[in-house]
């Protein structure tokens, strides 16, 4: 006959810390994982407004030239060009 192992346990409130602290890092990580899909959506939107914003810069260069637009009232200086030695 085979003599009974006793099996040895943590207390009831050990276990049940445990347990909480895995319930908490699985619902951490899930959170971090819906900021991180939201940061990767916004990112992608962020590429888009500045590439629509490189392309719009390019059609007003085209239509006025080189400038500096003023934000404020929408008035523009013309950016000269630096003459080099050879010129």
């Amino acid at each position: 006959m085979k003599k009974e192992e006793k099996v040895q346990k943590i207390t009831e409130e050990q276990l049940s810390t445990i347990k909480s602290q895995q319930e908490e890092i699985a619902q951490l990580l899930k959170e971090i994982g819906f900021l991180e899909s939201q940061k990767h959506g916004l990112m992608h939107k962020y590429a888009g407004v500045i590439q629509d914003s490189e392309e719009f810069k390019a059609t007003l260069e085209k239509e006025y030239g080189a400038i500096n637009i003023s934000l404020e009232d929408g008035s523009y200086n013309i950016i000269e060009k630096e003459k080099t030695d050879s010129e």
